[in-house]
């Protein structure tokens, strides 16, 4: 009965859905206060506070930090879209309102940001010169729902459901050797004359490591790498053969690809954002130009 009445009686701040916010894509309250410009012990009086009003927990305490419940998440629905109209209406402020400015964090793979998105921003910031961007370079997936990446652009076959966006086109892939030194036909690879150049544990379920394992069974790669471009790079020295994406070697000069597309490890590229995020001036902005631009041989 208490907590029901303080249910009604509490009023809701934006500074709730803030707070809220800042822990949910934090998760702890020292990584929520950086978010804030405050220090933790502010952000957990906050959540007291907060919790008190509305007569329930809002997180798991755990020793990783704090864990979000369905309530929570329900809130941090209300709390972006807020989080969106501020951003909105101060774009909608500039003194240049064909300018866009801010910062849009993409989040992709090293050899998808070297290969495609880099040379795809050129022509952005020519566009929009007051846009900044942090790339963020791994295997996993930084999250869209807590804002820690705005923009994903990832090989995968099935993108997350609660995502928006494009498929690009297939991933590519095919057999090199170095031009200079390296293998010149694929015979020589069939009959184990070549070294291998493959990713290591980091990508135990890369297609090309799985259709390798199937294809050369036999095969123990000489040189193992954290990731395909990696791969690409010990190629190009004459290390060995590797398989790489069609859209990164197939502009090198110091590589020669021995095989056709291997069917059986095409994936796709996917384009990715989180629903409210697509409607941010910035974000929607980075968002149309690598739609527009980013193509796949």
């Amino acid at each position: 009965m208490q907590a029901s009445i303080a249910k009604a009686q509490y009023k809701l701040t934006p500074g709730d859905l803030e707070v809220t916010l800042a822990l949910v894509r934090g998760g702890t309250l020292a990584l929520a206060g950086e978010r804030l410009g405050v220090d933790a012990s502010t952000v957990f009086r906050s959540l007291q506070r907060l919790e008190r009003g509305l007569g329930r927990a809002l997180f798991e305490r755990t020793r990783a930090g704090y864990r979000a419940n369905e309530t929570t998440l329900a809130l941090v629905e209300y709390a972006e879209l807020m989080e969106a109209a501020v951003e909105s209406a101060r774009s909608s402020m500039q003194s240049n309102p064909s300018q866009v400015s801010g910062t849009v964090r993409i989040t992709t793979t090293d050899t998808v940001l070297h290969g495609l998105v880099a040379p795809a921003l050129q022509g952005l910031v020519k566009l929009h010169p007051l846009l900044d961007f942090e790339l963020h370079t791994g295997n996993e997936l930084a999250s869209l729902t807590r804002r820690d990446a705005d923009i994903a652009v990832r090989a995968t076959k099935r993108p997350p459901q609660h995502l928006v966006g494009k498929q690009v086109g297939p991933i590519r892939v095919a057999i090199y050797a170095a031009r200079r030194g390296g293998a010149r036909k694929l015979a020589e690879v069939e009959a184990g004359r070549c070294d291998w150049i493959a990713p290591d544990d980091a990508l135990p379920e890369h297609p090309s490591v799985v259709w390798r394992k199937r294809a050369f069974p036999k095969v123990t790669p000489r040189y193992r790498v954290p990731s395909i471009l990696s791969v690409l790079e010990l190629v190009a020295i004459g290390l060995g053969v590797g398989i790489v994406p069609l859209f990164l070697a197939e502009r090198r000069t110091d590589v020669v690809r021995l095989t056709e597309p291997l069917d059986e490890c095409e994936t796709e590229l996917w384009l990715l954002t989180h629903p409210q995020s697509r409607h941010l001036r910035g974000v929607g902005a980075v968002y149309t130009h690598l739609a527009q631009t980013l193509r796949l041989p």
